[in-house]
């Protein structure tokens, strides 16, 4: 601490021993009052919490730190009104080593605290209320405008973010391959599939020429469906054909020359295409 601030401090000492450590304190500002308590030898000191004054304000817990010849008690304060200020102090506690405890009367510390308006405004007045920023016209030509760009950003946005629709190579023509004949499959031993083949190719062309004889009905339903429908149909030679091809489709007849009735259901077929 430096000789002024030390000079400013006594100046400012109050009757309970209480000094001022900042030098000429203002409004608002952070004063440390402080005081010094004797103690002997492993005594210590604890100091209680500061109440709120008329014009003053504690800012903080009391600090306590070892001093010569005892300890130095601050507190941190702020006051709100120039001129003198006077603070109650709350009491300090003496504490022992063997547990006895000794309290010592906080006092009163008084503070000259100078105003923060110059001297020179010995009566300060509030200024008038500035004029209002504002036009008193107001015009919705600058939001139209706003909302205007806003909208061909977006739109144009939109547009060239859209992508063009793809132009999708021309597939290549499917190869079949040739149909496998009948004596094909009957000298690989798959009579039954010779038969449901022939089979499927003669309903085929029967939905086609009797749509009502779909390919969901049975064999026993669609024969009863075209006879309704379309009587002048060969009905004889269908219902033997399919007959023996579901026996031979199933497994149901045994040593069916398959091949002839392929052959029948074959020509049957191109009679009945439409």
């Amino acid at each position: 601490m430096t000789t002024a601030v030390l000079l400013a401090a006594l100046l400012q000492q109050g009757a309970g021993g209480w000094i001022a450590l900042t030098p000429r304190p203002t409004v608002g500002d952070t004063i440390w009052l402080a005081r010094t308590i004797p103690a002997p030898a492993g005594w210590r000191v604890r100091a209680t919490r500061l109440d709120p004054g008329p014009a003053s304000e504690p800012l903080g817990d009391p600090v306590v730190m070892p001093a010569e010849g005892g300890w130095s008690v601050r507190y941190p304060i702020a006051a709100w009104a120039p001129g003198v200020v006077s603070m109650e102090m709350p009491p300090l506690w003496r504490l022992g080593p063997d547990g006895s405890a000794d309290s010592i009367p906080g006092g009163t510390a008084t503070v000259r605290v100078a105003s923060v308006i110059p001297d020179s405004v010995l009566n300060p007045t509030p200024r008038p209320a500035l004029a209002p920023l504002r036009l008193s016209r107001r015009t919705p030509l600058p939001a139209l405008a706003g909302l205007l760009l806003s909208a061909g950003m977006l739109v144009a946005v939109v547009a060239w973010r859209r992508r063009p629709p793809r132009a999708l190579r021309p597939a290549p023509d499917l190869e079949l391959d040739a149909e496998v004949g009948d004596t094909r499959w009957v000298a690989a031993g798959e009579p039954r599939a010779v038969a449901a083949r022939a089979s499927h190719l003669l309903r085929g062309a029967l939905a086609r020429a009797v749509p009502e004889a779909h390919g969901a009905l049975s064999t026993t339903e669609c024969l009863a469906v075209v006879e309704r429908v379309k009587p002048e149909a060969p009905l004889r030679q269908l219902r033997e054909l399919l007959a023996a091809l579901d026996q031979v489709a199933f497994a149901t007849a045994h040593g069916v020359e398959v091949g002839p009735l392929a052959a029948r259901a074959r020509a049957l077929a191109e009679q009945l295409e439409p």
